[in-house]
Parts: structure tokens; sequence; C-alpha cells
């Protein structure tokens, strides 16, 4: 699937469409990178940018399944219902509030970009993002995750292995070993 097409008079300029699977919020400095890696673009390019979002219940249950105590504590999370969907109301505020944040640092460098959280599995929320906005290259932004990475098991290395576009892999900005 190609990017979207816009019409400008006789001609047909072609949208180049790029995912970023974002770990935190694009810094600024992270945000002028992304930018300057498609700066020579021929194509308008569009950012849509994706943020995972936790979700409180599911953790919270998987933590107790992996401490074996599900049995004990589990019956009791019937209880803690309203205090999870609280909690998981303000996840979602602050992943959209980041997401937001993101979003307008590309566009305060002259970019088209738009934004979304999702509950999914980030691979799979990655998969279906790339399919419906017809993205041609995926970019993922992380800390470090040297077990992960080593063992493959990473962002990244998961994208390559279920999608068809180039996939490149860049860590976040880090201010104080800037600074060194």
């Amino acid at each position: 699937m190609m990017g979207a097409y816009r019409l400008v008079g006789p001609e047909v300029l072609t949208m180049y469409d790029v995912v970023l699977l974002v770990e935190q919020e694009l810094t600024e400095p992270d945000a002028k990178r992304v930018v300057e890696l498609h700066q020579d673009m021929p194509e308008t390019v569009k950012y849509h940018v994706l943020v995972p979002c936790h979700n409180a219940e599911a953790g919270v249950e998987a933590s107790l399944s992996a401490l074996g105590t599900a049995d004990l504590y589990g019956a009791g999370l019937a209880d803690q219902r309203e205090d999870l969907a609280e909690a998981q109301k303000a996840i979602d505020s602050e992943a959209s509030d980041c997401t937001g944040r993101s979003v307008q640092r590309l566009r305060d460098l002259g970019q088209q970009a738009e934004g979304g959280i999702s509950h999914d599995r980030p691979i799979d929320a990655l998969r279906a993002t790339v399919k419906k906005v017809g993205g041609q290259e995926v970019i993922i932004l992380t800390r470090p995750h040297i077990v992960a990475e080593f063992f493959h098991l990473d962002w990244t290395n998961s994208a390559r292995r279920h999608l068809g576009v180039p996939v490149l892999h860049l860590l976040e900005y880090d201010e104080q070993k800037a600074r060194k």
C-alpha cells in the first residue's frame, strides 16, 4: 500500500508516511534528528506518532501471575476495579499528553504530524498503524534495552521480522550524556 496522494493542479504529489513508535515523549533534539533524516525527501513527509499505553489492570494481573499469587490475590482485583479504572484514566491522559507534545514538536519544525495511543502490544499497534496509513518507513525511538536487544526481543527486531518496510532504531537523546 502506498502513502496518501494529494492533487495539486495537474500534478499528483506523493506523501511519504513515517510511523514513529516512541517509548517516551519525543524531545526537541529527537524531533530535530527525525526531521533531519527526511530533509532531502522530494515528497511531503507526514509523521504518525504512536505511543504505547500500559493497561493497568492487565499489568497488575500479570504481576500477580508471575509471582504465583494470582489465586491468593486475584479475586481481590474485583474490589479494586474502580481504583484501576482511575489509574488507567491517569495513564491514558499522560500518554495522550505525551503524544500531543510529541506531535507539536514535529509541527513546530514545519512538519505534518498526527498521533495516537494504543493499548495493544506495541508491535501489533505498529503493524496496524503502518497498514492503516500506508507507512513506508518506521522509526522506533527508545532508551537502550541491552538485554532485549541482545536476545533480539526488542521492538526493532520484532518490527523488522513483521513489517515489510525499512525500520530504523534510534536511541533517545540523553541530555546528561550530551553535557559531558
